[in-house]
């Protein structure tokens, strides 16, 4: 196991692509903290999960810089450092340009982009402290790059987060602190099926866009987490992979039944 022995933390980790990151880790033989604002959520979690010995829990809003703050420092408590940082964290919203109010813009921007950069911030102050090196990795979107109207907030901190990584990447490389980002297509999510697939007819939409003719699963993108989190991507910086079945190169639509 390549990254035996590291030690990882994971914001929105109680479901979604974000457990699967968890779960992966710990097979693994990572020891993981995982974090999310839904406490109780986190604390099933936890007690699926098991792997009590190389496994905490913190309770953390994103958008709070205090409670990122104290996600590394469990880690550091914990397991003496922290080599592997995921902004997970994220929110969706399916709404009509125009109904956006100030309140919808900042809060999805205070969890989806503010957050991750307080956990860009936290983790490499923890990293160059500590020495060694480490790996950032963000969770982006292919939204990042598509635009569609009705997931305007969200696509405009995804983008955010691709100059976020970009960025971050530079300023951080001469502390051997690499900084990536995965940008997903349609994962079989809570949020998914909540934000993304509202309807049948939204759902037939988004896979007729997508050649492998089927939403990706949580483990899938997990595992392109932990390809990036080892030394086998120990070139890859400021770069966004996406796993989307093949979305962002179609420029037609296939059938779909």
């Amino acid at each position: 196991m390549k990254l035996s022995g590291k030690v990882a933390a994971i914001t929105g980790a109680a479901r979604g692509i974000g457990r699967a990151c968890a779960e992966r880790f710990l097979k693994d033989g990572v020891k993981v903290v995982i974090s999310d604002v839904d406490g109780e959520a986190l604390a099933s979690t936890v007690k699926e999960l098991g792997h009590a010995s190389n496994l905490r829990a913190v309770a953390c809003d994103v958008a709070r810089r205090a409670d990122v703050d104290r996600l590394v420092a469990a880690a550091r408590d914990a397991f003496g450092r922290l080599d592997i940082m995921v902004n997970n964290a994220g929110v969706a919203r399916n709404q009509d340009l125009l109904d956006i109010t100030e309140k919808d813009f900042d809060d999805v921007i205070a969890i989806n982009l503010r957050g991750a950069f307080f956990g860009v911030q936290a983790a490499a102050k923890q990293m160059i402290a500590q020495g060694g090196g480490g790996v950032i990795i963000n969770m982006s979107s292919v939204n990042a790059l598509l635009a569609i109207p009705t997931l305007a907030t969200y696509a405009i901190s995804k983008g955010g987060m691709k100059q976020l990584t970009s960025v971050a990447a530079v300023a951080l490389a001469p502390h051997n602190i690499r900084v990536v980002a995965v940008g997903p297509g349609t994962i079989l999510t809570d949020m998914v099926a909540s934000a993304i697939f509202s309807s049948d007819e939204a759902r037939r939409t988004v896979m007729s866009r997508t050649p492998i003719g089927r939403g990706g699963e949580p483990s899938e993108v997990a595992a392109v987490v932990a390809f990036l989190a080892g030394d086998d991507a120990s070139y890859v910086t400021g770069q966004t992979i996406y796993p989307d079945g093949g979305r962002l190169v179609l420029n037609y639509t296939v059938p779909v039944k």
